[in-house]
């Protein structure tokens, strides 16, 4: 019986894999589009408190919370092994004390942007295609609100800076067809900070330095045209 079994799975692969060996990066079409779950895992601690006109606790820590958000990939092949590729989606973070005041929000309801264009290289081994990539990020956050904790601290308003910074990436592609319908696997590291501000009135009161090198790691359907 297990006999039997391997030799219908090994039949199962070979079927599957012929098509994608059937066709090549040289017949494929250039433009890609991918949609994709991404979990997004900030870092979001404090590095450096540059003003606090309240009395924060010198033992306070923070984090960022992570969010799962659906994303748009827009691929475009300048050769069977490179391309351009440009994400879109928005995620929403709140950033909480861990330790100081465990608990506390500070800050409420960041909608984040983080544009990115990566410069990718695919290795096609068979129609299979693992790449790695690697470029600039601008972290753009919109709608950012002053948390419970601050207000209760006077705070009426909250701002990120947005900043730029630099994306790692690696993933692969695997042809499910033969009509480049694959799935498609991402993991991407960025390396970026902000600085928080919060205000009472037109009176900044603190001002702290953040590390967000967030993770984003990605699970999906590609289809090449």
């Amino acid at each position: 019986m297990r006999s039997h079994i391997t030799t219908a799975a090994l039949a199962l692969a070979a079927m599957l894999a012929t098509p994608a060996l059937a066709r090549t990066g040289e017949d494929a079409g250039q433009l890609q589009i991918k949609l994709l779950g991404s979990a997004v895992l900030p870092d979001g601690k404090i590095d450096q408190v540059n003003l606090d006109l309240v009395g924060l606790p010198s033992t306070i820590r923070t984090k960022a919370n992570d969010n799962v958000v659906p994303t748009i990939a827009v691929e475009y092949f300048l050769t069977p092994a490179l391309s351009v590729e440009t994400i879109c989606c928005v995620t929403q973070h709140d950033v909480d004390a861990t330790a100081g005041v465990p608990g506390a929000e500070l800050v409420s309801d960041a909608k984040l942007i983080p544009a990115t264009l990566t410069l990718k290289y695919h290795l096609n081994a068979g129609g299979i295609s693992p790449y790695v990539g690697a470029g600039p990020a601008l972290f753009l956050f919109i709608d950012e609100k002053p948390g419970a904790a601050a207000v209760a601290l006077g705070a009426d308003r909250t701002t990120l800076s947005n900043e730029l910074g630099l994306a790692l990436q690696a993933g692969i592609d695997v042809p499910i067809n033969d009509s480049w319908l694959a799935v498609s696997l991402d993991a991407k590291r960025y390396f970026i900070a902000t600085t928080a501000r919060w205000y009472a009135g037109s009176t900044k009161v603190i001002e702290t330095e953040h590390t967000l090198d967030p993770w984003v790691l990605s699970a999906g359907l590609a289809l090449r045209f």
